[in-house]
């Protein structure tokens, strides 16, 4: 076995930083989310993707697909969802196997209820922290490392 190729110290420090920056991050907003609102920050994910879909409704195994999530974490996602009647589940018309998450009424006042809050702690966590000029170079660098993630 040849060695690993070690990060440098700016590597490490900049990976550091990563972790404890996106975790921390995602915390404090799913804390506060849950607190105003009553939804996880990864319900509101869900509800966020469906109301930006055609006719906001996802086929199931693209929405797992979409989030990165396994099939049965997402199904598990989408039972507290339609338990809270914010979402539906539908049968496909043209695939007996495909199931479609449809967004409810109530999914849709749900999201628009939690969203400026959600919005401006995202702001103060993150934004405000970030000079306005340095956001194109990040947006690339995160589109980057998610595409590398999703294949």
């Amino acid at each position: 076995m040849t060695d690993p190729d070690w990060l440098s110290d700016d590597e490490m420090r900049l990976f550091r930083a990563f972790l404890s920056s996106t975790s921390g991050i995602t915390s404090r907003l799913d804390a506060q989310l849950k607190a105003s609102s009553g939804i996880a920050l990864d319900d509101y994910e869900v509800l966020v993707m469906l109301s930006e879909a055609p006719d906001q409704r996802v086929r199931m195994s693209d929405l797992s697909d979409m989030l990165l999530h396994s099939r049965s974490r997402l199904s598990q996602r989408i039972d507290r969802l339609v338990g809270r009647g914010y979402v539906e589940r539908e049968k496909c018309d043209d695939d007996a196997r495909g199931t479609w998450a449809v967004l409810t009424s109530e999914g849709i006042a749900a999201l628009r209820a939690a969203a400026p809050h959600h919005v401006a702690h995202v702001r103060s966590h993150m934004f405000d922290h970030i000079d306005p000029c340095d956001i194109a170079m990040l947006m690339t660098a995160f589109e980057k490392l998610a595409a590398g993630v999703r294949d």
